[in-house]
């Protein structure tokens, strides 16, 4: 595992986030996957993938507008004491439950008291925040409802917080504020970030003079029949609720310190109630919760300048664009450790559906998305889509290489600006991208319909955005990811350092037992021949103590990284050691450069120790050099 890989493996464990990627980028294990055109099939199909993926059980719900089409649940809600699960079953819907946010801020707009263009100040100046645009681009409630603050994600420390005693939301929000600086003007770059539902939860809150959880139980949960539906560990949870498994480990309640993000427990038989208020567009038999108007609204992203060209794919009001072959659900999914959950619906054809898994299995979560999407889709003519234009010399100029510039968590910059990289090319049909590194047959392709917006080829769907970036200059829009131009001297410059770097490392562990072994023998003498060998040989181990401590830390990351501790401590220190060795090891070249010794080797420790420094400036400017997990 690399460390990008690592870095994104804690993300993952700390899941308040849409799972597109995962649902829809799943393996398959049949040539031609299996598309259930009866609910008796689905049925079977479902059964079949919770025991092929060895998951513990899954709760389901299929709804369309007259009400529940299949309530289900299969499998063990506790393994331990085959507890068997049922419809009642309550399971954690992680980001799933950001749509109450997103529901409460229309019901209190639709009453006049409230809009989506109030600015964060004014309406919560206690709120600690910091916007280098604030005079001219205010961060508005739109912006926390659309991930388009700028706003990093959640420190590690505030997924970890995890005590058991109720904290107030103004808590949770004072915990930790220093993530939330605008990186880049509001309103034009999303990115997915967990601090912005629950201060959209705590203006509801303050306007109301009511507890958000209370209020959504009041307005919501009640209305549409939701029993046992909570937010917190209660009474019901203990009796009902499912344990949650990262593999075969049982995971702790995870009792997350920003509920409004993700802390709802719900049962398939609550979740169909869910899917039906949207597929009823707002309304529980005769009562409006909110008007078709505001769930229209909820569906539309508004705020970024991808939005404004016309491209219809991205995040909106806690409540994204899911593409499933040439159809655009609408959807949000989410998890916490060992749990995972999808909500999804089709206004236009009036079908939807939920499950939840209390596993952290990707691929059967996807598995199960697919042959949901597959069954409700089967029957159902495509949707028209717009007509391609022709490839103009503008689009031409968007041939290129490209970084991405809105990462959710600040600190995998440094690994995207030199691993993220993608490529750009334009030829007389259709716009062609892929990764630059070992992306070559994952290329996707993308259709003109305008001079700006491009539909993808595939599914017809408008995903793709030339626009003009108020910091970038000129950008590509890939659903909500933002890519801006780069050289090419730059990007291959960047990956060659690297090479000679990571080479440098994987030649020095052999090549420590040839010198040694003659330094042992008394062929090398002590004094700068060794001193030149060895600040590279120590920069690099310490490197390779950094990414090892990283992935085993990332099998807890709450508890290991989170905090101080053993293992945060340590990686604090090898960064810390990689630099001063770094430096040490291109000083002390620079001192014996017309001492007498082996050219070779002075050649190659010099080469190797500037390779280090590079890197370690590198990684200085991105904070990674004492770098605090737990900060």
């Amino acid at each position: 595992m690399t460390v990008q890989a690592s870095w994104r493996s804690v993300a993952a464990l700390c899941v308040l986030a849409p799972l597109t990627a995962v649902a829809h980028d799943h393996e398959e294990h049949d040539e031609e996957p299996v598309v259930p055109t009866t609910l008796e099939e689905l049925k079977a199909e479902v059964e079949k993938a919770v025991e092929e993926y060895d998951i513990p059980s899954v709760g389901i719900a299929v709804v369309d507008e007259s009400g529940p089409l299949w309530i289900d649940a299969f499998g063990y809600a506790d393994i331990e004491s085959e507890r068997a699960a049922t419809t009642d079953t309550m399971y954690r819907i992680g980001s799933t439950s950001k749509m109450f946010v997103a529901l409460a801020v229309l019901k209190l707009v639709e009453e006049g008291k409230l809009s989506l263009d109030d600015k964060l100040a004014d309406l919560a100046p206690e709120i600690e925040f910091e916007n280098p645009w604030e005079e001219t681009d205010p961060v508005r409630v739109v912006h926390l409802l659309e991930h388009t603050t700028g706003w990093d994600d959640l420190a590690l420390r505030e997924y970890a917080h995890n005590d058991p005693a109720p904290a107030t939301l103004k808590f949770g929000l004072d915990y930790h504020p220093a993530s939330r600086t605008s990186r880049w003007k509001p309103g034009t770059r999303s990115s997915y970030c967990n601090s912005g539902p629950p201060i959209a939860a705590y203006i509801v809150q303050k306007i109301t003079g009511q507890e958000f959880e209370s209020w959504v139980q009041d307005q919501f949960f009640t209305p549409m029949g939701m029993q046992t539906m909570t937010y917190r560990l209660s009474e019901d949870v203990e009796k009902l609720g499912v344990t949650s498994y990262q593999g075969d480990e049982p995971q702790d309640y995870w009792h997350i310190i920003m509920r409004p993000s993700g802390s709802i427990n719900a049962s398939p038989k609550d979740m169909a109630k869910f899917v039906s208020l949207y597929l009823n567009r707002g309304r529980v038999g005769d009562t409006a919760l909110v008007s078709e108007a505001s769930l229209a609204r909820m569906e539309t992203v508004g705020s970024t300048p991808a939005a404004a060209a016309g491209q219809h794919a991205g995040y909106a009001l806690h409540n994204y664009s899911s593409i499933y072959e040439q159809w655009d659900f609408r959807t949000h999914n989410g998890g916490v450790n060992g749990g995972l959950t999808e909500l999804s619906y089709l206004p236009s054809a009036g079908r939807g559906y939920a499950f939840m898994i209390n596993s952290g299995n990707g691929q059967a979560f996807g598995e199960i998305s697919r042959l949901v999407r597959s069954y409700l889709t089967h029957d159902l003519e495509a949707p028209a889509s717009p007509e391609p234009v022709a490839i103009t010399d503008g689009h031409k100029a968007l041939t290129g290489l490209y970084r991405l510039v809105n990462p959710r968590q600040e600190m995998s910059r440094f690994i995207d600006y030199v691993l993220g990289i993608r490529t750009i090319t334009v030829d007389d049909e259709a716009l062609s991208t892929h990764p630059l590194i070992g992306g070559a047959d994952n290329v996707s392709r993308y259709l003109p319909v305008s001079g700006q917006v491009f539909i993808d080829e595939e599914s017809r769907i408008t995903t793709l955005s030339a626009v003009n970036d108020a910091l970038a200059g000129s950008v590509v829009h890939i659903g909500t990811s933002v890519y801006e131009p780069v050289s090419p001297v730059v990007v291959y410059g960047q990956l060659v350092v690297v090479a000679v770097w990571l080479l440098s490392i994987v030649i020095s562990i052999p090549y420590l037992l040839v010198w040694g072994v003659r330094r042992l023998r008394g062929k090398i003498p002590p004094g700068p021949a060794i001193r030149v060998r060895t600040w590279p040989l120590l920069a690099g181990l310490s490197i390779i103590a950094f990414v090892v401590l990283f992935i085993v830390a990332a099998s807890d990351p709450f508890e290991k990284l989170g905090k101080p501790g053993v293992f945060s401590i340590l990686i604090l220190l090898m960064t810390i050691a990689f630099a001063v060795f770094a430096v040490l090891g291109l000083v002390t070249a620079w001192r014996e450069r017309a001492t007498p010794m082996n050219r070779v080797n002075y050649w190659f420790s010099t080469i190797s120790s500037s390779a280090h420094v590079l890197v370690a400036v590198y990684l200085l400017s991105y904070g990674v050099i004492g770098m605090t997990t737990w900060g």
